[in-house]
C-alpha cells in the first residue's frame, strides 16, 4: 500500500459512519456571504488597491501602456539592478530601453543562483483591492514561484482596471485552484515579540506595484 491509498483508506474509515443520505459538504456551510464590501465605481476599486498597497508597504507606480518601458527601465536603475529574471511569456517590450543582464526563467536554476540576481519583472494574474493582495498563478508572464521569492526586488506590473477585483471571493472565481497561487501583500516581512520588523525574509525585501492602463500587450 502506497502512501496515497493509505492516506484515502483512512478517510474512508473516518467517513465509514456518515449517513449517505448527509449533507453534501458543498451545502453544509451557508455561504451567502458579502462577496465585497462597499458599492466602488471602477476607479475607486483602482484607487483601494494602490492605498492598500502602499499600506503594506510596496511602492506604487502609475503609467500607461506606452510609459511602461520607460518606468520599468527607470525602477530598474534607480534599484542599482545589474541583472532581472525574465519570465518566459513577459511581453518584448516592457524592457526595451534598458540594457541590464537579463536572466532566463529556467527550471536548472538553483535558490542560489537566482540569489545572485538583482531584481524580478513579472506581470500578475489578478489584484486586490480590499486587502491590497497581489495573486500570481505561475502563468507565462509570471513564471516560476522560485523568481518571485529568492531575488530581493520584485516588479510586479498590474493591467488596471482588467486584473482589480474588489474582494478575495472575486478573485477566487477568476483563479485556477490547480495552479499555483502566490498571495502576496506587500514585501516579505516578519515581527518578533518586541514588535521589531525585518523584511525580506521569506520573500523579496522591496516589492513596486506598476498600475498600467491602456494597451501595453505589443
Amino acid at each position: 500500500m502506497n502512501s496515497r491509498e493509505l492516506i484515502l483508506d483512512r478517510v474512508r474509515r473516518a467517513l465509514a459512519d456518515v449517513p449517505r443520505e448527509d449533507t453534501p459538504y458543498e451545502g453544509a456551510v451557508d455561504r451567502d456571504y458579502a462577496r465585497e464590501h462597499g458599492n466602488r465605481s471602477v476607479e475607486e476599486t483602482v484607487e483601494l488597491l494602490a492605498e492598500n498597497l502602499a499600506d503594506y508597504r510596496a511602492l506604487v507606480h502609475r503609467c500607461t501602456g506606452a510609459e511602461l518601458p520607460a518606468l520599468l527601465a527607470g525602477l530598474l536603475s534607480a534599484h542599482g539592478s545589474a541583472s532581472v529574471v525574465v519570465p518566459p511569456g513577459l511581453p518584448s517590450g516592457w524592457l526595451e530601453g534598458t540594457d541590464i543582464a537579463r536572466v532566463e526563467d529556467s527550471a536548472k536554476s538553483t535558490p542560489y543562483d537566482l540569489d545572485g540576481v538583482s531584481s524580478v519583472v513579472t506581470a500578475c494574474a489578478v489584484a486586490v483591492a480590499e486587502t491590497g493582495t497581489i495573486v500570481l498563478d505561475g502563468g507565462p508572464d509570471q513564471g516560476r514561484r522560485r523568481i518571485t521569492l529568492v531575488p530581493d526586488h520584485h516588479i510586479c506590473v498590474v493591467r488596471v482596471p482588467d486584473q482589480v477585483v474588489s474582494s478575495v471571493p472575486q478573485a477566487l472565481e477568476l483563479l485556477d485552484p490547480a495552479r499555483p497561487l502566490t498571495w502576496i501583500s506587500g514585501p516579505s516581512a516578519t515581527s518578533d515579540i518586541e514588535l521589531d520588523r525585518v523584511e525580506g525574509v521569506h520573500g523579496p525585501r522591496t516589492l513596486e506595484v506598476v498600475l498600467v492602463s491602456g494597451d501595453d500587450r505589443a
